[in-house]
């Protein structure tokens, strides 16, 4: 009975913990404006925020369907993509030799310089936003995966040698496994990043999604609105993330 309910109290835990931090920011955030005399216009208080959340709640909504649409097929591209590309280098020494060497130069260029690039060679539909969320989140699945394979145990790998099994039986049987914790947290860290690939391609060049709203906020010097905004893409991050992790988390389960 102890261990369940020490078990049920971390559970807790895990939402009372962040709900307090987040909790005491907004407080702070609604208190400074007042306390320093902040224009409105600057930075509005809290609930002028709120206020417009919940005035301008179906614009926002509709503008999120459209970002999220963005990222979760640039999301699902990076790892299909991601996870094709870390066995590949693994597996393949020339592969590994010429192909991964120009996927860490890429991934040093600044992805917000190639967003221009997009709009042009893609218009300002939907594949330019995906093309953005799909180049910010591939990298970490592309390494972790990588890095699961490599970390398999030397002397399970040998086991298996020594047994004679079939290189497709060493990978489904221990390869895999071994290597799924790594490609799941690259799948979790990618989430974030696509929101951030779509949001920027949206900055760019766009007709709707809530990077486009948040510059019309800002031509109009809505202020409230853009906050509103940027809130509502925390929280379509936060809930994305959720999804994935929850997926994950089943995907382990089954898998063990």
């Amino acid at each position: 009975m102890t261990a369940a309910l020490a078990a049920s109290h971390e559970r807790w835990r895990r939402f009372v913990d962040p709900a307090i931090v987040f909790l005491v920011l907004a407080l702070l955030w609604q208190k400074a404006v007042d306390l320093f005399g902040v224009k409105r216009y600057l930075l509005p208080p809290l609930s002028d925020v709120l206020a417009t959340l919940w005035k301008s709640r179906s614009l926002l909504l509709s503008e999120s369907w459209v970002t999220v649409h963005e990222v979760v097929v640039g999301f699902v591209l990076a790892v299909i993509v991601g996870i094709a590309l870390g066995l590949l280098i693994h597996a393949i020494p020339i592969v590994r030799r010429t192909l991964y060497p120009t996927i860490v130069v890429f991934q040093g260029l600044p992805k917000i310089a190639l967003a221009p690039l997009m709009v042009i060679w893609f218009g300002y539909g939907l594949a330019s936003k995906v093309l953005m969320a799909f180049l910010f989140a591939f990298f970490p699945v592309v390494i972790q995966t990588m890095g699961g394979l490599a970390g398999t145990p030397v002397h399970l790998l040998e086991h298996f040698r020594a047994i004679r099994a079939p290189a497709w039986t060493t990978f489904r049987r221990l390869q895999a496994p071994a290597a799924l914790p790594s490609i799941l947290d690259g799948c979790r860290a990618a989430m974030p990043l696509a929101v951030i690939g779509a949001v920027v391609g949206e900055f760019v060049g766009s007709e709707n999604g809530l990077g486009h709203l948040i510059l019309d906020a800002n031509a109009q010097a809505r202020t409230d609105l853009l906050f509103a905004a940027l809130v509502t893409i925390s929280i379509m991050a936060g809930m994305l993330y959720a999804v994935v992790d929850i997926a994950a988390r089943r995907v382990w389960w089954r898998a063990f």
